[in-house]
């Protein structure tokens, strides 16, 4: 068992502040755990309903009925089962003095819940969960929690072939069941040739074209599918930035498979000494090293972008935040060097920093704003801005 301690913190607040709160995730990051430990610190009466039990579905048929009397802390998880339930959550939500709390968990994106962005507009908060981080884990487990990724039970599996046989499953509970009840319908196998097939262009600028001729379907319909798969939050967009700058920039996303463990299942790479060999092993870790910078600056999806231009110059990651912009490379090297496509995005972006971050052991300065980061010390060298 990995205490959560600062998602445990972020929930309290939360529900200290908000009416309703959304905790969103891909399936098995550990939703429904993170609330059952935080329940068991309130003093306040605690309802909860699993909506994939069918007994709780039974007791929510008449849901006026069976919430309006409760006080204190409603959870409802697997919401997205249920959209009919967002109409009485807004009546509820609105009641002067309001007796009760609402959390409601769902396993897709805001946008694929459309009935609660909807209805509740102005009344929900959503809260995103990821798998654990680095600062849950410990630096010590990083190439464990890169390889085997952050969904619990692959992460404290026993041994490196319970993890994969783990994730392999989660694999295929995901396409045959969870798609279909988010209302994508797609088929299994298909969704599963194009997730596969999006592995192999992880950390590479979005292309439909390109994808679409592979696949043998048309543009839009790849582009649908990579949106489904967001919207699922198994897959990670990294917006373009571009501004009125005298270069040509790029202005296709960057696509990531969200979870750096799945990512691998996806490649078929079982132990870690498959993926060093792999050619994919640079993307991988770049991956694995954006998402752990975002989660430790707390930072927004629309704060994050990358940034590149057809000359060559680019940015793994640039954060921008108010008037101040921080720029973040990503070398799997334990040597980085400074290069002139950081001293273009240094200039072209007027960063604020810039932080290499690297694969050796120690951080040091290289130029006067340009700085190399050890990954075992990015909590401690890179402060939450």
């Amino acid at each position: 068992m990995i205490e959560r301690k600062k998602e445990l913190a972020e929930l309290d607040g939360l529900l200290q502040r908000h009416r309703v709160i959304g905790m969103i995730g891909a399936r098995q990051v550990g939703k429904s755990t993170l609330v059952e430990e935080y329940l068991k610190t309130v003093s306040v009466p605690f309802y909860t309903f699993d909506l994939e039990n069918p007994a709780d579905a039974a007791r929510l048929a008449e849901p006026m009925l069976a919430l309006k009397e409760l006080q204190g802390i409603v959870v409802i998880d697997e919401v997205q089962r249920h959209p009919d339930l967002f109409p009485v959550l807004r009546v509820l939500a609105d009641r002067k003095p309001n007796p009760a709390r609402f959390l409601i968990l769902g396993s897709a994106s805001p946008e694929l819940l459309k009935q609660s962005s909807e209805t509740l507009a102005g009344r929900i908060f959503y809260h995103e969960l990821g798998g654990f981080s680095l600062e849950e884990v410990g630096v010590e487990n990083a190439d464990k929690l890169w390889f085997r990724g952050g969904l619990p039970r692959s992460f404290l599996a026993r041994s490196q072939r319970e993890s994969f046989e783990n994730r392999t499953g989660y694999v295929r509970t995901f396409l045959e069941k969870d798609l279909p009840q988010l209302g994508i319908n797609v088929s299994a196998a298909t969704m599963r040739r194009f997730w596969t097939m999006l592995a192999h262009y992880h950390g590479q600028i979005w292309n439909s074209s390109e994808l679409a001729r592979s696949f043998g379907v048309a543009d839009t319909t790849v582009r649908n599918y990579l949106d489904q798969l967001t919207s699922a939050l198994v897959v990670r967009q990294l917006s373009p930035w571009h501004e009125n700058i005298s270069k040509r920039q790029v202005k296709s996303p960057k696509v990531y498979i969200a979870d750096s463990g799945i990512f691998h299942t996806l490649l078929n790479l079982p132990e870690p000494a498959d993926l060093n060999a792999h050619p994919k092993c640079g993307a991988s870790w770049e991956g694995f090293v954006i998402d752990q910078v975002i989660r430790h600056l707390g930072a927004r999806p629309e704060e994050c972008f990358f940034w590149a231009t057809h000359a060559g110059a680019e940015l793994d990651l640039l954060i921008v935040r108010g008037r101040k912009r921080y720029g973040f490379e990503i070398k799997r090297t334990t040597a980085p060097k400074t290069t002139s496509s950081m001293r273009h995005a240094l200039e072209d972006l007027k960063l604020t920093q810039l932080d290499v971050l690297h694969a050796g052991d120690h951080t040091f300065q290289m130029t006067d704003k340009i700085r190399a980061v050890s990954i075992q010390r990015l909590l401690l060298d890179v402060e939450p801005f």
